[in-house]
């Protein structure tokens, strides 16, 4: 049902034939599987983003098995693991890969990791770049106290360094840019001004060769939020995939833009 509205959704919009479209249908469906969203209260884009991914995967995935391994050391692996696939995954599921070093015996473990949202972290507060998050998100972390991982070859809890790295970059990358941030017992919202590319975003520095070496992005959307975290008002600004225009999407009123408004303070989620 989800899909179908999905489906009626996209043909609207493309069929041109209104100056606007409203979603009412789809967010209506939608909000039977998830009843947070059918409250007319301040929802998060991102949440709801990621129960749009997951519902259109649900419904339009096929079961593959992989194919059987040549060399064969664990009986296990022969049999052939089973995944899902979508156009989702294949559109916008991302692979990182975690190395962990236990910091007492040097130990160094792969942990793979898929991804559809990158949630990056926001290094400044008053401005920043978007490579700077990115820089942010995959420096290496220390595991310490609560954190710490069991070593297997210690066999005990460790305190343990942590980094990403990209393996496998997907065709559409979505950044969740974390504007809150927590001080005392509240939290609250980041303005910081991020300066983000709207061509050329290269994501080799973070990558693991030679999967994504020609792996550079351009911007097709944008998803803006003004205001506070419990009271504010979200537009979108997107790209025109045959024209290359640029169109502000605020409620009703959808208008073209120049290229120059795409950059603002108020991003909260970017389409590459």
């Amino acid at each position: 049902e989800s899909v179908t509205a999905f489906g009626c959704l996209m043909s609207d919009m493309w069929l041109g034939e209104s100056d606007c479209v409203s979603p009412e249908v789809f967010h209506s469906v939608l909000g039977k599987q998830y009843p947070t969203f059918s409250k007319r209260t301040q929802q998060d884009a991102q949440e709801f983003l990621i129960c749009v991914l997951n519902e259109l995967h649900e419904a339009l995935k096929k079961v593959r098995a992989q194919p059987k391994r040549r060399c064969v050391t664990d009986a296990k692996a022969s049999r052939g693991t089973v995944s899902d696939t979508s156009i989702i995954t294949q559109l916008f599921e991302g692979e990182l890969g975690y190395d962990i070093t236990c910091l007492e015996c040097k130990t160094t473990t792969n942990r793979p990791e898929s991804f559809t949202v990158l949630s990056l972290p926001i290094p400044s507060k008053s401005a920043c770049s978007l490579q700077d998050c990115l820089k942010c998100f995959f420096e290496q972390d220390t595991l310490t106290r609560n954190n710490q991982i069991h070593c297997s070859w210690c066999g005990t809890k460790q305190d343990a360094a942590v980094k990403a790295t990209l393996t496998k970059a997907p065709q559409i990358i979505i950044f969740h840019l974390k504007r809150f941030e927590w001080q005392d017992k509240h939290k609250r919202k980041l303005s910081t001004d991020i300066c983000y590319p709207l061509g050329s975003l290269d994501l080799s520095p973070y990558s693991s060769p030679p999967c994504c070496k020609d792996a550079e992005y351009s911007l097709c959307a944008v998803v803006n939020h003004s205001g506070f975290l419990d009271d504010g008002h979200y537009t979108a600004f997107c790209k025109h995939s045959v024209t290359k225009n640029w169109y502000s999407f605020d409620d009703a009123q959808v208008t073209k833009i120049p290229n120059s408004s795409v950059q603002t303070d108020t991003a909260y989620l970017l389409f590459y």
